[in-house]
């Protein structure tokens, strides 16, 4: 792992050399005194004069500013297939997860209430096609931590009410942001973090104590038959995740021999 981090280290520091040369290029060019001994400053007075005079009229008097218009604010229904507005996605969320949800799921981090995965706009019926005044719906997808269901609740966009949902065991759609930190923070927390820390250690001279520290992408992992160690076997019916961190404004770590079980809240180390 940290071998990987020295070679992107590497990279980064050539990276900001070439910046630098380019910087120093473009200073020479625009400084003034860049061209002969006897310019003086002269090219940057003509510019400041130039860009003062821009702001004048005929008469000398400085022309009043212009305040451009803010852009209109989103309304809070769109109409047939266009995107859902903030507002609608506020709102069908606040209707998927009833009382009944929020009592009896758990989340990532195992507090009540499922998962918010996803929001999109409903596929019409097949007889809904051509129909500008077809019924707008929203799928709203949820996992529920406490038995490992994927929950997706359509919700009707004018009635607000739900009008199906769907639950089904081991299918894994990607992950959230939410569980790539909780990820994070579980591979921290972890013996197991010791190399991730220490790589993270190297690259910035700090301690990694924090998923805020880095930026966090990753995969869905699924056990593979014979697949070693026993202990992720239920990868796939559990939701795992293998990690892709980056140091911010820095270079990516090499995580990928840990799979998270987020499920189980249990790390472990793929064995070759």
């Amino acid at each position: 792992m940290r071998k990987i981090v020295h070679r992107h280290l590497g990279k980064v520091v050539a990276g900001a050399a070439i910046a630098v040369a380019g910087t120093a290029v473009m200073i020479g060019i625009t400084l003034p005194g860049t061209a002969g001994a006897d310019d003086k400053g002269n090219g940057t007075a003509a510019a400041g004069q130039s860009a003062a005079q821009a702001g004048q009229g005929a008469d000398g008097a400085v022309a009043p500013g212009v305040v451009e218009k803010a852009p209109a604010a989103e309304g809070e229904k769109g109409k047939g297939r266009d995107p859902l507005t903030d507002d609608e996605i506020q709102r069908v969320e606040q209707i998927a997860v009833n009382q009944q949800l929020l009592n009896a799921s758990e989340d990532v981090e195992g507090q009540r209430g499922p998962e918010r995965l996803t929001v999109d706009l409903a596929d019409p019926k097949a007889g809904e096609l051509d129909d500008p005044d077809a019924p707008r719906r929203a799928d709203v997808t949820l996992y529920d931590y406490r038995d490992d269901t994927l929950v997706t609740r359509t919700v009707d966009l004018d009635t607000g009410k739900v009008v199906a949902t769907g639950t089904l065991h081991g299918v894994q759609p990607p992950l959230s942001s939410a569980e790539y930190a909780e990820a994070a923070s579980l591979l921290i927390a972890d013996p197991l973090g010791a190399d991730l820390k220490a790589d993270y250690k190297d690259a910035t001279d700090k301690e990694l104590t924090d998923p805020n520290q880095l930026l966090l992408t990753g995969a869905v992992y699924r056990a593979v038959p014979g697949g070693r160690p026993a202990a992720l076997d239920k990868c796939g019916e559990h939701r795992c995740v293998r990690l892709f961190p980056k140091v911010k404004n820095g270079p990516w770590i090499d995580a990928r021999a840990f799979v998270i079980d987020l499920s189980a809240r249990k790390v472990a180390k793929l064995e070759s």
